[in-house]
């Protein structure tokens, strides 16, 4: 099925699964329809089933977004618990469309939990409470981690009874995009296939190079993270020159910004030297890098900013990018800034998910899961930018599921192709766009694209009007602090300045007892104050038996 295609079948409002082989534009797909809903202000929650996939589209992990964690059973309690946080339950109550990406690594348990909560919170029998989920992903990428004793048919989301009875349409893209009709590409086929011959083996062996003198250039793929920092630390000592720290700034939730840390693939820390072999880990096309763009440091600007030269003898700057976890409707819950860029003389094959290489020193002597050949592969454009140190039977395997399920889906896809015309497709855009309660008012649309194009930087909001927002939604203080990753006593503070900017706002939920209220009110009256310090005598006025916290508040309600 073509992209063209898929988008059409997207905006119908149809449940998908969008697949395809590694480089057939999966989520530029999902990133054309993320954009065509956000035009039209429809709330759609983006997720992925890895904190790496998930950062890849600024969203955030399914397991935090539904409540689920690592749970695999949900009770009726912990279900009421979710639906007593007022921003949990709205956000819930406002999500239209669910996309769920990288779906080979979520759990069966898990699908049917995130089916369960939707269920539960917009009071709907129907496959996930009847909004539209969107799947997308490739059950020959990396397998979900499930118990030892496990078999494929108990860890495979689509033995879901919520896949099942989602009743999701099949689209599965056949164009390619990273390889050509190549050697590689006819090897990758075959893994798929299931059909790995002896000439096939035979010329992959062929790339086998334990010290090729073109290593410096290439990046190291390994299966294991100890022998990726062992490579990079020694070859970052090896340099005999001063080292540069770039520390991220980390701002919002800070049970969020864990989870952020290890998924986004810059460094918190990042320790760099010039000479240093680095990687761009996020797309740029307006400046000329993509995620997985290799180069050296070649200097940098009177900003502290690394230069980097690129293999192809091209200048970057690269100067410090935003990764975050939005909720629904775009907002922030927590960022993290820092210079895009890894060191890359290695890096392991499950971080490189996603890359496109242009050339590879790979390591599958290792292997230990059934599909690491396959991602690692599929990294690359061509067999000439591949060289091997060694491999292994299990690295060239695919789950025999997986490879049987992928043949359904390829029926079912033709199947879907062949029925639904594109031109009468576009029928039912705007009927699902108003059932979802979507606009079209062009200057309202105008400007959710220019919000959506320009992201979390759009009429950047002081910090105090982003606890306002919170404000106004009803969260108390508590959730308010859960939600900014701030102290009570700053978000009380944040609370007497919305007071001042507008009188009217109601603040009545965080009134104190009367009781503090009078004590503060007859201390405030009594005691003298120095220039721009109230809160210091009225604490002295109470040898401090009553907190600077508790103060603020109580003054939140004396004119």
């Amino acid at each position: 099925m073509k992209q063209s295609k898929a988008l059409a079948i997207l905006k119908s409002g149809r449940n998908v699964f969008l697949t395809g082989s590694a480089g057939a534009g999966k989520t530029y797909v999902l990133n054309q329809y993320i954009q065509y809903l956000k035009a039209h202000g429809v709330p759609v929650a983006i997720t992925a089933s890895t904190g790496i996939a998930a950062t890849h589209m600024n969203g955030q992990t399914i397991h935090s977004w539904a409540g689920i964690g690592i749970k695999d059973h949900m009770s009726l309690r912990y279900m009421q618990s979710l639906k007593d946080k007022k921003y949990f339950r709205d956000k819930m109550d406002k999500v239209k469309v669910l996309i769920i990406d990288e779906i080979s690594m979520l759990h069966r348990n898990q699908l049917d939990l995130v089916d369960h909560v939707l269920r539960f919170f917009k009071d709907n029998d129907e496959p996930f409470g009847g909004i539209q989920v969107i799947f997308s992903g490739d059950f020959f990428q990396l397998p979900p981690i499930g118990q030892e004793w496990e078999e494929s048919r108990d860890k495979f989301c689509f033995m879901a009874d919520a896949w099942v009875n989602a009743k999701a349409h099949i689209c599965y893209l056949t164009e390619q995009f990273r390889q050509t009709n190549n050697e590689l590409n006819d090897i990758l086929n075959a893994i798929r296939a299931g059909f790995v011959t002896e000439p096939l083996i035979e010329t992959l062996q062929s790339r086998i190079a334990y010290f090729p003198d073109e290593m410096e250039s290439q990046t190291r793929l390994y299966t294991h993270n100890m022998d990726v920092d062992r490579i990079n630390k020694g070859k970052l000592v090896e340099i005999d020159s001063s080292a540069k720290v770039f520390e991220a700034k980390i701002t919002g939730n800070a049970n969020l910004a864990e989870v952020l840390k290890k998924s986004v693939l810059a460094d918190e820390v990042l320790e760099l030297k010039i000479g240093a072999k680095v990687m761009f880990v996020r797309n740029n096309f307006d400046v000329g890098y993509v995620n997985g763009t290799l180069g050296t440091v070649s200097g940098y600007t009177e900003k502290d900013e690394p230069i980097v030269k690129t293999f192809d003898n091209q200048f970057h700057v690269a100067k410090p990018e935003t990764w975050a976890i939005e909720d629904e409707t775009g907002k922030a819950l927590v960022s993290f800034t820092q210079v895009p860029l890894r060191l890359a003389w290695a890096i392991t094959i499950h971080k490189s998910q996603g890359m496109t290489l242009d050339a590879a020193f790979i390591d599958l002597s290792k292997a230990f899961e059934k599909g690491q050949g396959y991602v690692a592969l599929s990294r690359l454009r061509d067999l000439n930018s591949l060289t091997l140190h060694g491999l292994n039977e299990t690295a060239l395997q695919i789950d025999a599921l997986a490879m049987k399920a992928d043949k359904r889906f390829q029926e079912l896809s033709h199947l879907s192709d062949d029925q639904l015309d594109e031109q009468e497709l576009k029928g039912s855009w705007a009927p699902f766009i108003r059932h979802v309660g979507g606009t079209f008012d062009k200057k309202q649309m105008a400007k959710n694209k220019e919000k959506a194009k320009t992201g979390t930087k759009a009429t950047k909001k002081s910090t105090y009007e982003i606890t306002k927002d919170y404000v106004v939604e009803g969260l108390t203080i508590d959730e308010i602090v859960d939600r900014r990753g701030l102290t009570s006593s700053v978000i009380v503070d944040h609370i007497g300045r919305i007071k001042e900017a507008d009188p009217s706002i109601d603040l009545s939920r965080f009134k104190p007892a009367d009781q503090l209220i009078d004590k503060v009110r007859l201390a405030y009256s009594e005691v003298e104050f120095e220039e721009n310090r109230v809160l210091k005598p009225i604490f002295d006025y109470f040898n401090g038996e009553i907190g600077y916290e508790d103060i603020k508040k109580a003054l939140l309600f004396i004119d």
